[in-house]
């Protein structure tokens, strides 16, 4: 059974912000950012490809919640939200989550990747290949 599996069934403790029927939303305990909180299926669900319909968009409220909880909260106004899926992605725990990291100023976090021109032909032939 996974790490998230066992605190959906309480054999792990967490520190819950968040639930529904179908969702938990935990503080993470390596706190990347104050706040940096888990959103998770409560089934197990081993990544996004995975995930059935109905709970993604129950998963997205939970998200949206959760950030207006952490906004009111913590008062901050910038979050970055990251789901890694897969090995390759960064995927640590094999149960599909959701990373909300609230930012603040200074926090030494990024993102950012070197911005490279575009080759509008390499662009248009992947579109085509993705719209086939």
């Amino acid at each position: 059974m996974c790490v998230f599996c066992k605190i959906v069934n309480s054999e792990i403790p967490c520190f819950k912000i968040y639930e529904t029927d179908n969702t938990l939303a935990f503080l993470d305990i390596s706190q990347v950012t104050k706040g940096h909180t888990l959103v998770i299926p409560k089934k197990h669900y081993r990544d996004l490809l995975s995930l059935d319909p109905d709970i993604a968009k129950e998963i997205s409220e939970a998200v949206l919640e959760v950030t207006h909880i952490l906004k009111t909260k913590l008062g901050v106004d910038n979050f970055n939200l990251l789901n890694n899926s897969g090995p390759l992605a960064g995927q640590e725990v094999p149960h599909f989550h959701m990373h909300i990291l609230p930012r603040y100023e200074n926090d030494g976090i990024s993102f950012s990747k070197p911005h490279q021109p575009a080759d509008m032909a390499v662009i248009k032939k992947l579109h085509e290949n993705i719209t086939k």
